[in-house]
């Protein structure tokens, strides 16, 4: 059974303009879609039916969440694709519900006015209906457990550049230079825990010396992370076809995995670096063409994994340039290497879509 109303002295409540209005009706309605607004503690659901009549907006406990829609006949969920937005679609999916993950950016258009959950969650359930609406493919467990290595890598990674560039700017005080490079602080890091005294005073030796052995800890703990993403890497088949791409390493390759799975939900390679903010924004009006810089409007992760990858791929180019495509020197002659770089992660992620979806490694042309 359905959520329905009892007739005919039970109300349902609609809310409009920050108003509830209790509606009497006099026959049973069938929910047809409802809007979720996530929380920690305190969720949201904003349900019409298929007449497109408010037929409840109401808070609910984390408890009562799963059981509320347990009672619920099948029916259309629409969420933000925010935190834990990816486990509760997949509980509510197993309810036999339809549930689709919605960008945020995308809901704030149909929010009315003020800042609420109610209007949240009938912002939600708007949002969803719209045909043209993008949505977020639900991700399984195994690509969720896949992108806890890649989040505490980044982490830690971010913590020690800070560590780093504190070092640096510490012993810069007292007139010691660290070359530029993370090779170089970890040297100097190493020569400082094997007993190398600065000729300092002794509370900051003490201090240096506390901060070179934090240091290389967060190193420690990182390169245990980057050799787990590489057992990774051996074991995923698609891992290892992405592999086979130029510039395309194990890192990379098992975020993207973790990221889009299969990459069935683009519908082309285009569409996928338009996700990753590789396109060219379109600022065009009036008949006229204009194109500006890239977006950077999806995915910060994946897009600097890719131009970190084809960054190396320019400078292996500039350096071994019978190794390289002819496609990529051609471009080095007429653009700078930044732009090169750009333009081929962007290139990249089309090829990236291709392995995937054909299922099959890259083969460069010959020509």
């Amino acid at each position: 059974m359905g959520w329905m109303a009892l007739a005919p002295t039970s109300v349902a409540m609609r809310y409009t303009a920050g108003v509830d209005i209790c509606i009497e009706r006099s026959h049973p309605v069938k929910v047809t879609t409802i809007g979720l607004d996530l929380a920690k503690n305190i969720f949201q659901v904003h349900g019409i039916t298929e007449d497109e009549e408010v037929a409840f907006n109401r808070p609910l406990r984390r408890a009562q969440l799963l059981p509320f829609f347990s009672k619920i006949e099948s029916c259309l969920i629409g969420m933000e694709a925010c935190s834990s937005a990816h486990h509760w679609a997949r509980e509510l999916t197993a309810l036999g519900h339809d549930v689709r993950l919605i960008p945020p950016i995308y809901v704030k258009p149909y929010v009315k006015r003020g800042k609420s959950d109610a209007i949240d969650a009938e912002a939600i359930c708007e949002a969803v209906t719209r045909p043209t609406m993008r949505f977020v493919a639900v991700k399984t467990v195994e690509q969720q457990a896949l992108l806890s290595l890649h989040r505490a890598r980044s982490l830690l990674v971010r913590q020690r550049t800070q560590l780093i560039n504190g070092l640096r700017g510490m012993v810069a005080e007292f007139g010691v230079y660290i070359a530029r490079g993370l090779a170089r602080v970890i040297g100097f890091a190493e020569d400082i825990l094997m007993g190398e005294v600065l000729d300092l005073p002794e509370i900051a030796n003490e201090v240096i010396h506390n901060l070179c052995d934090h240091l290389m800890a967060l190193h420690t703990r990182i390169r245990w992370y980057e050799n787990r993403l590489k057992l990774v890497a051996k074991e995923d088949a698609r891992v290892r076809l992405l592999r086979t791409i130029p510039g395309v390493g194990a890192v990379t390759a098992s975020a993207i995995i973790a990221s889009i799975g299969d990459g069935h939900q683009f519908s082309n390679g285009r569409e996928f670096a338009a996700w990753l903010g590789l396109t060219p924004a379109n600022k065009s009006s009036g008949g006229k063409e204009k194109l500006g810089r890239i977006t950077k409007m999806g995915d910060q992760y994946l897009r600097s994994l890719l131009v970190v990858g084809m960054t190396s791929l320019v400078r292996q180019t500039k350096s071994h340039p019978e190794r390289a495509s002819k496609w990529l020197i051609s471009l080095l002659e007429r653009k700078t290497a930044r732009l090169a770089t750009v333009a081929r992660a962007n290139k990249t992620a089309r090829i990236v879509w291709a392995v995937l979806t054909r299922n099959e490694p890259y083969t460069p042309h010959t020509a």
